[in-house]
This record gives structure tokens, sequence and C-alpha cells, in this order.
């Protein structure tokens, strides 16, 4: 009879919910402070990619400034200097130049 009394819910043990309201709460932290943030980043940066014509000036990720000549559906075309155009994966482009800064 012993095993029928070790069954049994103590009253002093928390509920499950109880237990992982903690867990529940600090992925919200994260989601708000890290997840969300970063995606809206990156949707802003895409959207920057896509929006660039003949004429603007880019960064690239390494750091080479350059003039694009066309945007294609995956590359970029660039020109570095006048006699040096280049193909450049729109990962590549770091941020535009504004032409009121530079």
């Amino acid at each position: 009879m012993n095993f029928l009394y070790a069954q049994a819910p103590q009253a002093g043990q928390p509920s499950l919910l109880a237990s992982l309201l903690p867990l529940i709460i600090l992925f919200a932290i994260f989601y708000f402070l890290v997840i969300l943030p970063q995606q809206r980043q990156a949707k802003k940066h895409k959207e920057m990619v896509e929006n660039l014509k003949k004429g603007d000036k880019i960064i690239t990720v390494g750091g080479i400034i350059a003039e694009v000549v066309k945007n294609e559906p995956d590359f970029l075309k660039v020109k570095i200097n006048d006699h040096v155009e280049v193909k450049l994966d729109k990962s590549a482009v770091a941020r535009k130049i504004d032409n009121e800064k530079a």
C-alpha cells in the first residue's frame, strides 16, 4: 500500500506552468531584444540592396568604394575606377553612400 502514497502529488510541488514560466519570460526577452531587431535590420538592408540603381555609390564588406553600373537579379555590376568593372554578389554590399555625405 505504500506505493499508492508515493504516487500522490504533494502540496509543495510547483505546477508545470510555474516551472516553465521563467524560461518563457527569458525567451520573450531574448526575442524582443535580439531576434526582432536583427530581422528588421536584415529586411532594411535587403530592401536597400534591391533599390540600388545606376550611379549609386556603395561600400563593400571588404571596404571597397564602388559605383553601381547595373543591378542584376543575383549580382551587381560595379565600377571601381574608370577602367575596372566587376560583378559583385549582393550580399557583399555593406552600405550605400549618400551623395550629401560624400
